[in-house]
């Protein structure tokens, strides 16, 4: 069942699960995972902790402890979550002591409303970091405007990034500038480099939905032709800017000091089109020193079906830009549609919050104690 996900990994792919909840923790689930199906990290996101809450009974004893003590819906949410990731960090644990700190790591996010607040991001991220407290720690920033300057801040102060929701090739090329920022930020400042990992979380299957709507609306034989193209296409470029800061001249100066690349991870890997292979953005993604981050479902279809061939990533970046240009000869803007789906991902993180939020105080209310 797990040759492909063997293959995948040989190939230098990481697989981490793009899930977490503490049914799946205190059931030896993940630990099956990490054991059997070759996960070495977990991602979360506020839309993942909101239906872990309110799906079940796993945290009605911290919830209803948190009830007694009337905390705040939102001290609520950061102690279940933190709890969650600071247990399944130790259950990675090993495969981060494995990988020299490589893998091994869990991603939680700072609160999605403050995403165009860059001091409160890093005062967020310190905050999140203390509280799960574990070097196997990634936290997630939003690669917005305002998330670029915090992302160099709390590199510098030597805490581990997950840059998340990256649409955009020139937004991505800022990301690892405020990357290699932050490393020389915490340089200065004396801390050991190598201690210090990124990850930068480029979406790709999004990319796939907003384009093929627009293409489906023109309707024509040539506008079909590009569909289910630019997602690859734009992970792809991505890839080649990759390649290109981490030999740059800068990069080297770094990488004396012992510092690590920021890998580019592949997230929105799920196929939302039944028409396309349920393993499309796993099979057409593999290239050395990177993420895929799935959701279960497409773990277990690349275990049962994926093919593996190799490297399908370099050495296509000449057909990814043409397919890139077909679309913008089709009239429809990469610029405009890039900065859609950053606004969306942002909103959409919100309303999963505010939606968690509203979950987790009725939990509160239903677990109080009763007036004596």
């Amino acid at each position: 069942m797990t040759d492909a996900l063997k293959r995948l990994s040989d190939e230098g792919v990481a697989i981490w699960l793009d899930d977490l909840s503490r049914k799946r923790i205190t059931s030896g689930n993940l630990a099956e995972l990490i054991d059997q199906s070759h996960v070495v990290g977990v991602t979360t996101n506020p839309s993942i902790f909101q239906k872990a809450i309110s799906q079940g009974d796993g945290y009605d004893t911290q919830l209803t402890d948190l009830a007694a003590r009337e905390v705040t819906v939102e001290e609520a949410i950061r102690m279940i979550t933190t709890a969650d990731v600071r247990d399944a960090a130790d259950i990675l644990r090993p495969v981060f002591d494995a990988t020299d700190g490589q893998d091994g790591r869990v991603s939680i996010e700072v609160d999605p409303r403050l995403a165009h607040n860059t001091r409160a991001t890093v005062a967020e991220a310190k905050q999140l970091a203390w509280l799960v407290d574990r070097p196997n720690t990634l936290i997630k920033i939003p690669a917005t405007e305002a998330g670029l300057p915090a992302i160099t801040e709390t590199i510098g102060l030597g805490i581990s990034v997950n840059v998340t929701l990256i649409f955009s090739l020139e937004r991505y090329r800022k990301v690892m500038d405020a990357y290699l920022a932050g490393l020389e930020k915490a340089k200065e400042r004396g801390l050991d480099l190598s201690k210090i990992h990124s990850v930068a979380s480029f979406f790709v299957s999004r990319v796939d939905t907003e384009i093929d709507k627009r293409i489906d609306a023109l309707g024509t034989d040539e506008a079909k032709a590009a569909r289910g193209k630019a997602g690859l296409a734009n992970a792809r470029l991505a890839y080649q800017a990759y390649e290109e800061v981490f030999s740059s001249e800068r990069w080297a100066a770094l990488d004396k000091a012992h510092a690590n690349k920021q890998r580019p991870l592949w997230a929105s890997t799920g196929v939302k089109d039944k028409a396309y292979k349920d393993t499309l953005y796993v099979d057409d993604l593999v290239a050395p020193n990177t993420v895929n981050t799935m959701p279960e479902a497409t773990l277990e279809a690349t275990a049962d079906h994926g093919q593996i061939t190799g490297d399908t990533v370099t050495g296509t970046y000449e057909q990814a830009r043409a397919d890139l240009d077909a679309v913008e000869k089709l009239g429809i803007s990469y610029d405009e549609v890039v900065q859609l789906l950053e606004d969306e991902g942002v909103e959409k993180f919100e309303g999963a919050w505010n939606d968690l939020l509203k979950s987790t105080e009725a939990e509160l209310k239903r677990l109080a104690p009763s007036e004596a």
